[in-house]
């Protein structure tokens, strides 16, 4: 990609950003969007609804009209006491001077196929000739809807038959104009309101929505302020809602990214200056090395050990790194008593020291033999380093309620309370409690990380001059009773003493 494509792309995303609502914005739109459908979804279902409703209540009234016409027609005359007997304009005179229409509606008479009577009406018979005759001359009842120049109309005509003759047709008409009107005109109504409230709604909508926002942008501010160097920006927490779990969780993740990145520094520190040590004394020894071949051979030798140094420390670091992915441990099936005493053969070969088996558990378990060696093995170097020639040190094995212990006690002068937690860190090493080390340090987080890759842990038990006992945790069962042998606190004779020095490095996995 070109300059100019590269800074057309980013003119154009600049101009897409500064053109794009907000999520305020959007939030508003869509809730004024969605209330707006809903108004006018409801207005039409409201308006389909009376006009329904009209036009029951109008063919009710028709329906009723003519059931009382056809009652009258078959009774008597009022005036005379006898029965209509056929006299078509006597039943029309009585019906109408008996019945008022309802509002919107009229009645229409018709004898001998021309109008006779009506009441009051807006529709004009002569100037709907085709309809007066239609009507005039019905010879079954009919009802229907039809337009006219009065408008919509819904009738209902009613021929009144004797002998077999039609002599006259009653015609119940209901003009819907008006009513319907109406029914548009409160739809109207209804609307104003609607679009009036949406509005304000919409306003307070707004500012509501600007609340409830403020400790998202006070989020994106506090975000925005932070950089490597400063993470001590925080949100303050109001309320038990959604947004102040998020601002809780927030500052949560700040904290831990604070922690992490204290920890970073400080092993860059640490890192740093436990290399820049070793660097700095091989090349002190290189510039005043001599043509002595003698003086050769000890620069030789010290560089070389300062580099074998150098090399552990990056090989620990790696580790530690491995410890954080999933197939850092492989697990397999093995003898915790096997384990036992191949840890206690391997740790005889790495100091003088008065060794001791404590216990040894039978049974089996399933671990990564080779990374448990490697931080049973990096517990004995600790026991080693803070103790002298001749202390006795202690390894053993037991089972506990659904766990394996390894442990490694010495008789050095202790830990400190203070620094019980401190020395399982990074290049972390005693000091008021036990004497320095010559380490980088690396030793019990290894071990720490080893045992929680197992999904366990390691245990301090220690008191200041009373020496300290590591305990590697291990989780699982054993289906044999956990055994302490030997119980003789004399040293126990090692079958493989005349076993070579073994590297315990070779355990490292590459």
């Amino acid at each position: 990609m070109t300059a100019a494509a590269t800074t057309m792309t980013a003119m154009m995303t600049m101009t897409d950003a500064r053109f794009r609502p907000g999520f305020r914005a959007r939030v508003l739109g869509s809730f004024v969007a969605l209330v707006a459908g809903a108004t006018l979804l409801g207005l039409f279902v409201q308006r389909a609804v009376l006009l329904e409703r009209l036009d029951a209540e109008v063919d009710a009234s028709l329906e009723q009209e003519r059931t009382e016409l056809a009652a009258l027609a078959g009774g008597r005359d009022p005036e005379t006491g006898e029965p209509f007997a056929g006299d078509v304009r006597a039943i029309f005179d009585t019906f109408l001077e008996r019945n008022v229409p309802v509002e919107g509606e009229a009645f229409l008479a018709f004898v001998d196929g021309a109008p006779y009577k009506s009441t009051p009406a807006p529709l004009r018979l002569d100037e709907e000739p085709q309809l007066a005759s239609e009507w005039g001359s019905a010879t079954a009842g009919t009802r229907g809807e039809l337009s006219t120049q009065a408008g919509p109309v819904r009738y209902i005509a009613v021929p009144l038959t004797f002998d077999g003759r039609t002599e006259g047709v009653f015609v119940v008409v209901n003009f819907l104009r008006g009513e319907r009107e109406e029914i548009e005109a409160g739809i109207r109504v209804a609307a104003g309101v609607a679009a009036v409230v949406l509005v304000v709604a919409g306003a307070v909508a707004w500012v509501v929505a600007g609340r409830l926002l403020r400790p998202v942008r006070r989020l994106t501010e506090t975000a925005e302020a932070i950089s490597d160097t400063d993470l001590s920006q925080r949100i303050p927490v109001e309320g038990r809602d959604e947004i102040a779990r998020l601002a809780a969780r927030f500052n949560e993740m700040l904290d831990r990214l604070s922690a992490a990145f204290t920890l970073q520094r400080a092993f860059i520190d640490d890192a740093g200056h436990e290399l820049r040590t070793p660097i700095t004394i091989v090349r002190g020894h290189l510039e005043v090395m001599g043509d002595d071949p003698d003086d050769r051979r000890e620069t030789v030798g010290l560089v070389t050990d300062e580099l074998d140094r150098m090399a552990r420390i990056v090989d620990d670091l790696l580790l530690l790194t491995k410890a954080e992915q999933p197939d850092f441990v492989q697990p397999v099936t093995l003898e915790v008593a096997d384990l036992t005493a191949d840890l206690l053969t391997k740790a005889r070969a790495l100091g003088e020291r008065d060794w001791r088996l404590d216990a040894c558990a039978t049974g089996e378990l399933r671990a990564d033999r080779q990374r448990v060696t490697q931080a049973v093995l990096n517990l004995v170097r600790n026991a080693i380093e803070h103790t002298s020639v001749g202390s006795e040190i202690g390894i053993g094995s037991a089972w506990g309620p659904g766990e394996a212990r390894l442990w490694v006690r010495d008789t050095g002068p202790g830990v400190d309370p203070s620094e019980q937690d401190r020395i399982f860190e990074r290049f972390a090493r005693g000091g008021r409690g036990r004497r320095r080390s010559e380490g980088a340090g690396l030793g019990l987080a290894i071990a720490r990380s080893v045992a929680e890759a197992h999904g366990g842990r390691v245990e301090l038990e220690s008191r200041a001059g009373a020496g300290a006992t590591f305990t590697i945790v291990l989780p699982g069962t054993s289906s044999e009773d956990p055994t302490e042998d030997p119980t003789d606190p004399t040293p126990m004779v090692d079958p493989f003493d005349d076993t070579e020095e073994i590297d315990v490095r070779e355990e490292t996995r590459p």
